[in-house]
């Protein structure tokens, strides 16, 4: 509705106080997340959900050491969940049968149009500067910046299949090699296994992998793979999967895109700054970099004991848990391109008048109630820190100990996720 217009998009959630760009990111965060559902049928499985999935006919794919790969795995989403796809490698566009008819076929529609919701989220993201929680293969960046794929970018995004893939291709070379050498004779022919086995034993069809309702050709359920037709196997399982597969989803993205901007003007970027575009960045936290990038104000200066222990803090959070402080504190669970530099407007700390409110369920320091400790004191302890999204704005109350500030602000980010009550 609103991806055509150029004016920014903002947005207001109905019973909650807050307003503006905080709640507009966390909206952005909402709908990413919904868009990774597995029920939409719109992403390829990861590796387990999928081989539960499989026939038994399917071949049993290889585990690559993570050393000898080349692939970088994508940031990992702040939810674990099996309504998700869970997509190491970063997701990718499911195939679906190129004969299907979206007005006939209402599931096949449905995907069709989440792709079009797709591409006019990310244009209107894009155009505004508002960050997407989509950790997407370089395989799709690809297809975003109009590249074609091939058999060896199946690897980015499914290494078992693209791993089988390939070595059936080198099959078929060596095949085609002996027979251009005069080799060729049947005994030579019948030494060409796959993993010492022979092409016909593996069981296979001219179905997809994965996708056993998907017909590779006419018929394709009924044809068994030989060595004399795998090329033709191996080529229609790659056309199945980057080509034809995927063309209708990818064209009902870049529709839903133009609607913001041309999408050919992103033919600037490569695959990584493509990325960093729309879904930022993560960075390694250092207490000497973090002050530099944060203000400090209203009670507190970067050498007040509390602010010291909230930096050593957010040093040691894992990943998952800088995201959730990151969407705590600005609505997106990453950074802008530049980290936290870059930010805006920055993130400011204040002190937060402690309410005395004294027997919460807090981790409490061992000073009495009231007591005055070298950090802060226990009349905060029952209190939690509570922010300004839309100011990136964190106001920290003066903790006893760090020990006590780790409890509540954890809790805080916790229960604070997906609402804007707290002020």
């Amino acid at each position: 509705l609103y991806s055509g217009h150029k004016a920014v998009l903002e947005v207001e959630y109905f019973g909650e106080v807050g307003t503006g760009l905080g709640p507009t990111l966390e909206f952005y965060t909402l709908l990413s997340h919904d868009m990774q559902k597995a029920s939409l049928e719109m992403w390829r499985m990861g590796p387990t959900t999928r081989s539960s999935q499989a026939s038994q006919g399917d071949v049993e794919m290889q585990d690559v050491e993570a050393d000898n790969m080349a692939w970088k795995l994508r940031s990992e989403p702040t939810f674990r969940n099996e309504e998700y796809v869970q997509a190491p490698y970063g997701l990718f566009p499911r195939p679906w049968p190129p004969n299907l008819d979206g007005s006939i076929d209402t599931k096949y529609g449905k995907v069709i149009e989440y792709f079009r919701l797709l591409g006019r989220t990310m244009g209107k993201a894009l155009q505004d500067g508002r960050l997407l929680d989509l950790p997407m293969s370089t395989s799709f960046y690809k297809l975003i910046l109009g590249q074609d794929l091939d058999l060896y970018d199946i690897r980015s995004f499914d290494v078992e299949l693209g791993t089988t893939l390939q070595e059936m291709q080198n099959l078929v070379r060596r095949k085609q090699f002996l027979e251009s050498s005069g080799g060729g004779n049947k005994r030579v022919f019948s030494d060409l296994k796959f993993r010492d086995v022979k092409i016909e034993d593996l069981c296979l069809d001219f179905t997809l992998p994965g996708y056993p309702d998907y017909l590779l050709k006419p018929g394709g359920n009924n044809i068994t793979v030989f060595l004399e037709n795998l090329e033709e196997y191996v080529s229609l399982v790659v056309d199945a999967t980057v080509k034809i597969g995927i063309a209708a989803q990818m064209e009902a993205f870049r529709s839903g895109f133009n609607q913001a901007f041309q999408i050919s003007s992103l033919q600037i970027f490569n695959e990584e700054e493509l990325d960093y575009l729309l879904c930022g960045r993560q960075e390694m936290w250092v207490p000497e970099t973090l002050v530099e990038h944060i203000k400090f104000d209203h009670g507190y200066t970067a050498s007040s004991p509390p602010i010291k222990c909230l930096l050593e803090i957010m040093c040691e959070l894992t990943p998952e848990l800088q995201r959730a402080f990151l969407c705590f504190v600005t609505g997106a669970p990453r950074l802008p391109p530049g980290g936290l530099a870059a930010l805006s407007p920055k993130l400011t700390i204040v002190r937060k008048h402690p309410t005395g409110i004294i027997g919460a369920p807090a981790v409490l320091s061992s000073n009495p109630p009231g007591g005055i400790s070298a950090v802060g004191t226990t009349l905060a302890d029952g209190d939690l820190p509570s922010v300004m999204t839309c100011a990136n704005y964190l106001k920290l109350p003066p903790y006893s100990s760090k020990e006590v500030m780790q409890e509540r602000l954890l809790y805080a980010i916790s229960e604070g996720q997906g609402s804007f009550d707290l002020s």
